[in-house]
């Protein structure tokens, strides 16, 4: 022990740490807004950047054959997440990122939040070639598709969560197995920002949803149909249930406004997806997380359960300590570090998020056009041939490496200029498709089909 020397006496023992009180409970819905607003949108300089990337997983030989756990289990090794395998040490890969697992098998690598989007780029590059790696070896192979173009969906993982989610979604309709099983996507993070620059962020990220949406569909066949949509996959997820799933009213996405007071009511007005506890999480249709505030279960909610229910919902963009890009497709190859980069360069600055804002505030809101039409719509062209130039001006200034430069510059080049998308080229899977539109979201808004 440590002496006084000038005393003699021993220094005083340190203060212990007070004991972690655990999650509050709820008991009133103005704190648990209050909460969420805090907890959704969190201040901060805009510094960090990471990326979500999601494969669909087939055999070469049999790629309509279903996905076995057991093969995937073989392939993730020590990185397999316990959602599949319990007893996994659940190790990230080489370069920092971690792998999860979405319902139907879908293999999803998630980077860590790093402040260069270089680094950011190189890691994920490196840590996505040791993931496939490790899938080719035991041969599963990601498909170039952001919707499975020949399988029925079909759940592998039997974990509360998902058989509670899929409950909810029957009880809506076919598609939202669909959306859970048979889809991927590329998920960019970015954070908030702070002080007036959080609205004009959260816009920004809003007013430019349908034009990346649009430019990077490439789903346009879904279980051996053509669907009638360049995104199949982001018209499953508009279909499977609008409450959980549409696009916030424009007024929610005002860029003089505080998107946190709406997002709050938005997320206490949304139906209970499931509750964590023994036996099944399932819950009585209709109850939103209001309801169960104000008594609806035996229970009362925790802060721990409004964390849990933010995370069961999917709209396009959602907020939860920064802001989750969802509207993507998954891209063939390396594409997913194009719409990475025109994300980080559009959200770079401050005048770039006002001007992103003048040049989609034509296209704003058209997200079921530019799911159904992509670039056909040329409300959305004329906008995506303005930001991926923009885009491209930025980027060069912010450490973009050269062949993600030229990739970009070829794109804007074959394809957005010339109002086409990856859905618009010929890809393994698609050649057998019947063309039978099944998937019908309702169109809100007034917006244009």
């Amino acid at each position: 022990m440590t002496q006084d020397v000038t005393s003699g006496a021993a220094a005083p023992a340190p203060t212990p740490d007070p004991p972690d009180p655990g999650p509050s409970v709820l008991h009133d819905c103005a704190d648990a807004e209050a909460y969420v607003a805090s907890v959704c949108f969190k201040h901060g300089p805009p510094r960090l950047i990471g990326v979500e990337l999601e494969w669909l997983l087939h055999r070469r030989a049999v790629p309509d054959a279903p996905l076995d756990a057991e093969r995937l289990v073989a392939a993730l090794g020590p990185h397999a997440p316990r959602t599949l395998n319990p007893t996994s040490p659940a190790e990230p890969l080489p370069a920092g990122s971690t792998i999860t697992v979405e319902p139907g098998g879908q293999a999803e690598l998630a980077s860590p939040p790093l402040a260069d989007l270089g680094l950011l780029l190189d890691t994920v590059r490196a840590d996505g070639a040791a993931l496939l790696g490790r899938l080719a070896a035991h041969g599963l192979y990601p498909h170039p598709r952001a919707a499975d173009p020949l399988r029925p969906p079909v759940r592998l993982l039997q974990v509360p969560r998902y058989r509670a989610m899929e409950q909810s979604f029957d009880r809506i309709g076919p598609y939202g197995r669909s959306a859970m099983c048979s889809t991927a996507a590329v998920q960019v993070c970015l954070d908030t920002g702070e002080g007036a620059d959080v609205a004009r962020r959260w816009a920004a990220v809003h007013a430019v949803g349908p034009v990346l949406l649009a430019a990077f569909a490439n789903s346009p066949v879904l279980h051996g149909r053509r669907t009638g949509w360049k995104s199949s996959r982001w018209a499953a997820w508009l279909a499977c249930d609008p409450a959980r799933t549409g696009a916030p009213p424009p007024s929610d996405t005002d860029p003089d406004r505080d998107p946190a007071p709406a997002w709050a009511r938005r997320v206490l007005a949304s139906p209970l997806l499931c509750v964590r506890r023994e036996g099944s999480w399932a819950v009585p249709r209709g109850v939103t997380f209001r309801d169960w505030v104000d008594g609806a279960l035996p229970t009362p909610p925790t802060t721990a359960d409004l964390d849990y229910h933010v995370s069961t919902l999917f709209p396009p963009v959602r907020p939860h300590g920064f802001l989750e890009v969802r509207y993507v497709d998954a891209q063939a190859g390396d594409g997913w570090a194009l719409p990475t980069a025109v994300l980080a360069a559009l959200l770079a600055a401050p005048a770039t998020v006002d001007r992103v804002l003048e040049l989609c505030e034509p296209a704003r809101g058209r997200w079921v056009s530019g799911a159904r039409h992509g670039l056909d719509d040329r409300v959305l062209a004329r906008a995506a041939a303005a930001v991926f130039t923009l885009a491209l001006e930025r980027l060069p200034g912010l450490g973009a490496p050269r062949r993600v430069l030229d990739a970009l510059t070829t794109m804007t080049e074959r394809h957005v200029l010339r109002g086409r998308c990856p859905a618009d080229d010929p890809a393994p899977g698609d050649r057998d498709a019947v063309t039978a539109p099944r998937l019908e979201p309702g169109i809100s808004g007034g917006e244009t089909a």
